[in-house]
C-alpha cells in the first residue's frame, strides 16, 4: 500500500465517520420530535452492544482448566462491580483489563 493510497482511505473513513456523526442533527435539527424508536433504541442498544462484547469475549474461554476460565470471570466480576460502585464505564474497563492481563501473565502462567 503507497502513501497515496494510505491517505485517501484515511479521509474516505474520516469522511464517512463526520458524516455518520453529523447526520443526526442534520435529520432531527429541533425542530422535528425524534421519534419514539430512535429513543427505544437509544436507550436499548448500548446494553445490546455490552452483552453481545461480553459473548464475542468469552466465546474461546475454556473449562477444562480453572487457569483457562478463572482470569475472565474474576475480570469480569471486577468490572461489575467497579461500575455499579463508580458509574464510569471507562474506569471499569480499565481495571477490568488491567486485572486481567495481571492475572493472565502473573497468577496464571
Amino acid at each position: 500500500m503507497n502513501d497515496i493510497h494510505s491517505v485517501v482511505l484515511i479521509a474516505v473513513i474520516a469522511a464517512v465517520t463526520i458524516i455518520l456523526r453529523f447526520l443526526p442533527f442534520v435529520i432531527f435539527n429541533g425542530k422535528r420530535e425524534v421519534p419514539k424508536y430512535i429513543i427505544f433504541l437509544g436507550d436499548k442498544l448500548p446494553y445490546a452492544i455490552i452483552g453481545m462484547l461480553i459473548i464475542y469475549c468469552l466465546r474461546n474461554v475454556s473449562f477444562g482448566a480453572v487457569s483457562d476460565w478463572l482470569p475472565s470471570f474474576l475480570s469480569i466480576i471486577i468490572v461489575v462491580v467497579i461500575h455499579i460502585w463508580k458509574r464510569n464505564t471507562l474506569l471499569s474497563i480499565i481495571v477490568g483489563t488491567f486485572v486481567y492481563m495481571f492475572l493472565v501473565q502473573t497468577v496464571f502462567v
